[in-house]
């Protein structure tokens, strides 16, 4: 096995690793919806409750979810690629002609989603050019069914779960 250098390689590599993809969100402070897509989420601890994901340092959505003081995690289904493409790219309005609800908390989530999971954040750490993030879960929910939308060597991919 060759041994590869550098952020291409690193890129490369890891991407041999499928992720599934989540819609961190919440109201913001003028009580519009924001939020990204993440693929990097995980399950911390069952006891308490607690989730890890990474963000971006140059986000401009995560501020504004991390001031709500509560968020939502969407965990996407195959058939929700156009509502990744749309949390996925820059800009205020990403939420423009999606579906999505808010709790009464504010976390925002998205309807359809294999999984929600309503967080308070616990802990935020710099972490190279991304914020670590710890949340507590406070609520969550389940489909029955269906199969995840995962992300593998830079493609959108699908699990033939359900």
């Amino acid at each position: 096995m060759e041994r590869l250098t550098g952020p291409a390689a690193f890129r490369e590599v890891l991407g041999a690793f499928a992720s599934g993809i989540t819609v961190v969100a919440a109201l913001d402070g003028d009580g519009r919806p924001a939020g990204l897509a993440c693929q990097s989420f995980a399950s911390l601890s069952l006891d308490p409750p607690l989730v890890l994901l990474c963000v971006g340092r140059s986000s401009t959505s995560w501020p504004r979810i991390r001031a709500a003081g509560r968020f939502g995690v969407s965990v996407l289904a195959e058939e929700q690629r156009a509502v990744c493409e749309a949390l996925g790219r820059p800009g205020d309005d990403k939420f423009a002609g999606l579906d999505w609800e808010a709790g009464p908390d504010g976390a925002v989530r998205i309807p359809g989603a294999l999984a929600t999971l309503d967080c308070v954040p616990e802990s935020v750490h710099e972490a190279g050019d991304h914020h670590l993030v710890t949340a507590r879960v406070l609520g969550l929910a389940a489909r029955a069914d269906g199969s995840p939308l995962l992300y593998f060597r830079s493609h959108y991919a699908t699990g033939a779960f359900g």
